[in-house]
Parts: C-alpha cells; structure tokens; sequence
C-alpha cells in the first residue's frame, strides 16, 4: 500500500509540476506574438494610409491619427506644426486642394519597432502629383511617425515629414535619393 502512495504522490507532483512550466512556456511564446502581431497592425495601418492618399480621401488618412490633442506633427509645408487632429485634417484638405489632379503615393524603406504600447516607424515617400495646369510635380519625402495603443488600435500621435536640405543655398531638395 505504501508503494501505490508513493506512486501516487509522485505522479501528482509531477502532473503539478508539468502544468505549472506549461503555462511558463505558453506565456513566453504568447508574449513574443503581441509585437509580430503589432508589427503587422502598424504595416496594415500605413498600408490603409497609402490607399486613402492615392483615393484623396482625408478622412481615411485621419483615420490613421490619434484624435485631438494627442496628436502632434511637423509637416514640411508651413505652418511649422499642427498640434491637433484638426489641424492637420486642414493641412490635408489644403494639400489636395493645390493639386486637383491625380496622384500616386509609394512608400519604401519603412522600418517599424515596437516597444510595449509605443512604436516607431520611418520610410520615404515618393509622391507625383498633378498640379491645377495638368503638369505634374514629383516630391520625395522622409516620414517619422511614433504610435500609441488607443482603445485597442494603433494609431500616429506624432509625425515628422522633412526634405533635406542643402546648406550652401539653403533650399529643399525635393528628390532626394539615397
């Protein structure tokens, strides 16, 4: 009787002990899968964005941004920030509103991190738009966006756009390549 005790005892310590480093193990393989998964999110999220660019379509792009006052940008074009999610809806409005035609924005060289609820991104916009005569204009842009997690979603609470600059004469270079 004693030896089926011990076997007893034995086999429920090791059943006790195989479900407790079960859950350590799933635990460290679920952990790994939030920040693929966040990745993904945040491609999908800039992917959405390239679509409503492309369709003109302000409000899908906005729908990429942090509402209100959690958001915050520094776009290329005056004024020097937008502060708001209002704000920036205006600089968007204005934008296509210069550029009536067609236009076709590619995005290349993104590069995302995620670290917990916060992520950054940054890429390379090229964008050829059609001007109010017809012509064309090609601009290429370097884009730096920072993410938070609100309300379960990813979205852009700051970004930076920016040309570099030559220093000798002080203008923009809007095409720069690599």
């Amino acid at each position: 009787m004693r030896k089926f005790h011990g076997a007893v005892i034995t086999l429920f310590t090791l059943v006790c002990l195989l479900g407790a480093v079960r859950p350590a193990v799933a635990q460290s393989k679920m952990s790994a899968r939030p920040a693929m998964s966040s990745k993904a999110a945040i491609e999908a999220l800039e992917q959405r964005y390239l679509k409503a660019f492309n369709a003109k379509d302000v409000n899908a792009i906005m729908a990429n941004y942090a509402p209100g006052s959690q958001l915050f940008v520094f776009d290329a074009v005056p004024p020097r920030e937008y502060p708001s999610w209002e704000s920036y809806k205006k600089d968007w409005e204005s934008l296509f509103a210069a550029f009536p035609g067609p236009v076709k924005d590619t995005m290349s060289d993104l590069s995302i991190t995620v670290v917990g609820p916060v992520a950054y991104a940054h890429h390379i916009e090229t964008t050829h738009f059609t001007q109010k005569d017809g012509t064309g204009k090609e601009l290429v842009i370097r884009v730096t966006d920072v993410f938070r997690k609100i309300g379960g979603k990813w979205l852009i609470v700051q970004e930076h756009v920016s040309f570099p600059v030559d220093i000798d004469s002080g203008k923009a270079d809007l095409l720069s390549k690599p």
